[in-house]
């Protein structure tokens, strides 16, 4: 899953700084989760150590009288740009500073590697799986993470077009496992657009 919408007055890239919590939106989007999710068998809820990924996880956790886990591995990935205001957006291309940064999009040169991502996030998901015994975990993740992970288990180029992405607010990107082996993988937004 990922996080609900953060409250980010200052539009800037928050990455993984701390601080960052869920808007009234946001925490609307964890509980319409929450509600979709009550009939789920689920015994684990795990969440990458971040403020909003915490908080979207906690009324699924309370609706199944679990606690909430956290894996370090779920964690956004690292970005040189955290802390700015530096999207396409935002005029990044007027910056010759940080045009070095910008060099290899296929890499990508402005933070953590594909690779790196795909790697910890999978072996996230394969202790959740353990821990899960056949049975449903969430997990709580961030945008770029989890579009890296379905990415790499579907066998599609980890480098994309991050406008083309299937990972809205407070979605869900289902795993569906036999045994060891991924038979489906689907997706939804049960707490809308």
């Amino acid at each position: 899953m990922r996080h609900g919408e953060v409250h980010n007055p200052e539009g800037i890239l928050y990455g993984r700084l701390p601080g960052y919590h869920l808007s009234e939106r946001g925490k609307a989007q964890a509980q319409a989760v929450a509600d979709s999710l009550v009939n789920n068998d689920i015994v684990a809820v795990i969440a990458s150590p971040l403020q909003r990924a915490q908080e979207t996880a906690a009324p699924i956790a309370a609706a199944h009288r679990l606690p909430v886990d956290t894996d370090d591995e779920l964690i956004e990935s690292a970005n040189y740009f955290e802390g700015k205001r530096m999207s396409p957006g935002d005029g990044v291309w007027r910056h010759p500073r940080v045009w070095w940064q910008l060099r290899n999009p296929l890499t990508p040169s402005w933070g953590e590697p594909y690779k790196e991502i795909a790697a910890r996030m999978t072996a996230a998901i394969d202790r959740a799986r353990v821990k899960g015994e056949g049975r449903e975990v969430v997990c709580v993740s961030h945008q770029l993470p989890v579009e890296t992970l379905w990415r790499s288990l579907a066998g599609k180029s980890l480098p994309h077009d991050p406008r083309k992405r299937q990972t809205q607010l407070a979605s869900l990107t289902t795993l569906t496992y036999d045994g060891d082996e991924l038979i489906d993988v689907s997706y939804s937004e049960p707490a809308g657009r």
